[in-house]
């Protein structure tokens, strides 16, 4: 049997419960006639889906591999073997699947009931985040808390956390028809207590991918359009003012506007200057697997933030298409999910299956945007395909979340209990 063969059996393994439900039609047959039917069988979750994610982890791989292969030819990292990475990568894949498989089988009711639990974790992991000789730092950011096997990235849960709160709380809010301003406002001061937290490691990217979670669960929740509008102001507002107040972030985006000003030392439009060069080397097909010339110490973060320009590099226009592509599909089958889940009846699973699709479209949209040069600099990963464990984690624990709302849904629609 093979390893894509065994790991397909472990997943159809959960959806064993819901073989031999029996099917109820919902248009007009009498239910002696919907019992005297043969069971019938059915698959347990959403298994595209399940193969895409697999593809896209897989592909991360190889390209993580390739970006990082050299590294340790520079000074800095010369103390790393040349598969360091690899080896890194391939546990966090190993721990975040364990993970994954152990999320999947906690039902929806459980996740409803801990997450104002897990959102009240999330905040005091991001303020033990910056107490000094417990938080680790990176290039001037404290945003790590060491585990000795992996680092933790308490930013990754926070958007996780924050998704579950924002759509228990909108469930709640709708339930006891408050006034919608009354019932946004106290979901509007937890983010914002989020986001000083998060600004102080600093990292506005997780900020801002956390913002627009809770505020396309609170459009999607029923808040009206006007005042979607006013909160949608403000936010950018806020954004504009941490812009215009923060001399660093000034210069990220004047070098966005115009990188090619500062594209031999190492200033702020390097990193995008040798980005747009790998994306210009690729051309149509790319140079080849392994053969990106940008990843040999020229452009930095090759592995993480910028993976997307050696995938450009090596697999041309054709490969960048092709993740988009991947990317756009799995988004939209995300919010399938979630909208049968809310004709179902089932708000707070609908919410969190659209919020899931939500953070993995628009961090993608980010990270990419900011690789072609479209976006300003942010530090935000490609999900599912950069290095980091953290960010692994995460995104596989809210894609196994997704497929549970899946294979309730399916139970539900047979007839059984989710």
């Amino acid at each position: 049997m093979t390893a894509a063969a065994r790991i397909s059996g472990w997943f159809a393994g959960f959806g064993k419960a819901a073989a031999d439900v029996l099917p109820v039609r919902l248009g007009g047959q009498s239910l002696s006639s919907t019992l005297a039917k043969p069971p019938v069988r059915m698959a347990g979750f959403d298994q595209a889906l399940l193969w895409v994610t697999v593809a896209l982890l897989m592909w991360g791989l190889v390209m993580v591999y390739s970006a990082s292969v050299a590294m340790p030819d520079n000074p800095k990292f010369a103390r790393y073997a040349h598969t360091h990475f690899l080896m890194r990568h391939v546990l966090s894949l190993v721990v975040a699947f364990i993970v994954a498989v152990l999320a999947f089988q906690v039902p929806l009711a459980t996740w409803e009931k801990v997450a104002p639990w897990l959102f009240v974790i999330s905040l005091l992991l991001l303020i033990l985040v910056l107490v000094p000789f417990i938080g680790k730092g990176v290039n001037g950011a404290r945003r790590w808390i060491s585990l000795g096997i992996m680092n933790f990235q308490p930013s990754e849960l926070a958007k996780f956390a924050v998704l579950l709160y924002a759509a228990d709380y909108m469930v709640r809010k709708m339930e006891v028809k408050e006034r919608f301003f009354r019932a946004v406002m106290p979901m509007a001061i937890a983010i914002a207590i989020v986001g000083l937290l998060l600004l102080a490691e600093p990292d506005m990217g997780a900020f801002m991918v956390i913002s627009v979670i809770a505020m396309g669960i609170l459009f999607l929740g029923g808040v009206n359009a006007r005042m979607f509008f006013v909160i949608a102001t403000v936010v950018v507002v806020a954004f504009g003012l941490m812009v215009m107040l923060s001399e660093w972030r000034r210069e990220r985006i004047f070098a966005y506007l115009d990188p090619w000003s500062d594209k031999y030392s190492m200033g702020k439009g390097y990193q995008l200057s040798h980005s747009l060069i790998a994306f210009g080397r690729g051309e149509i097909f790319g140079v080849g697997l392994g053969g990106s010339i940008e990843k040999l110490h020229w452009l930095p973060e090759a592995h993480t933030d910028f993976l997307m320009a050696v995938i450009g590099e090596e697999f041309g226009l054709l490969g960048v298409l092709t993740v988009i592509g991947l990317f756009m599909w799995m988004t939209r089958r995300i919010m399938h999910i979630g909208r049968q889940s809310i004709a179902l009846d089932r708000l707070f699973a609908g919410l969190v299956a659209q919020g899931v699709g939500i953070w993995m479209g628009f961090q993608t949209f980010i990270n990419i945007g900011v690789n072609l040069g479209a976006l300003p600099t942010k530090g935000l990963t490609l999900p599912l395909m950069s290095y980091g464990g953290s960010a692994i984690l995460m995104n596989l624990i809210a894609l196994a979340v997704v497929l549970r709302i899946d294979y309730e849904n399916r139970l539900l629609m047979r007839g059984g209990r989710a």
